[in-house]
């Protein structure tokens, strides 16, 4: 991946993990607060997020009305030293404005959490256009199916069965889009801002043709 400019109606894999790859979700209320973050600070304005989080029930985070979003969110991955999502900008600046909204906040808030200081994440973040269709698929694919690794560090490497079985446990994991994607409820993703067909990507038979016709191709590291 490498540094590159950003341009509306464009698709873009962003990848960010923890300092010296350290832990950035230890607990499930890291993982909620992150993916509450993904969607209250996808706005034009900066909430102050810390009221909203003292006032409101976590459950009640959503229903925060929001102005004009940054970035349309088209999927996203969390896992335990790292992150994965694919982002398209709605206005000139979307991408890096939200990114850094998002991770001060989220570091601010590990930091005060453990009454730890320094940096969380490794760098800015990493990013990647994604310019076919193809690799479009692949991407949104590759980061529901990220969660493989934790039932087998060589998961890209099976085939037939096994494949399928540890990607069907990859698409059970519960912080990822995949469950919007599976209800065909949006929340924090909006996949209408995107290309008809990724919308379709939401079952284990499309993940896995998608990975199995679309992989070897891909720029997506």
């Amino acid at each position: 991946m490498r540094k590159i400019k950003f341009s509306e109606n464009k698709f873009y894999h962003l990848y960010n993990r923890g300092v010296d790859k350290r832990l950035i979700f230890v607990s499930e209320e890291d993982y909620s607060r992150f993916e509450a973050y993904l969607y209250l600070l996808n706005d034009i304005d900066s909430p102050r997020v810390s009221n909203l989080f003292a006032k409101r029930k976590k459950a009640s985070v959503y229903d925060n009305a929001r102005n004009d979003r940054l970035v349309a969110i088209g999927a996203y991955c969390l896992m335990p030293n790292h992150f994965h999502m694919l982002l398209s900008p709605l206005i000139e600046g979307g991408v890096s404005k939200f990114m850094q909204k998002l991770q001060t906040a989220y570091t601010m808030y590990f930091n005060n959490k453990r009454d730890r200081r320094g940096s969380l994440f490794e760098s800015t973040f990493r990013a990647s256009t994604i310019a076919r269709d193809q690799d479009l698929k692949y991407a949104v694919t590759y980061i529901h199916l990220n969660p493989a690794k934790l039932f087998d560090s060589n998961w890209k490497e099976l085939q037939g069965y096994e494949f399928e079985s540890v990607a069907s446990k990859a698409l059970q994991y519960r912080y990822s889009s995949i469950g919007e994607f599976a209800a065909n409820k949006f929340v924090i993703t909006s996949p209408d801002e995107y290309p008809m067909f990724v919308k379709r990507i939401n079952s284990l038979d499309s993940h896995i043709q998608n990975w199995l016709k679309y992989s070897p191709r891909s720029n997506i590291d």
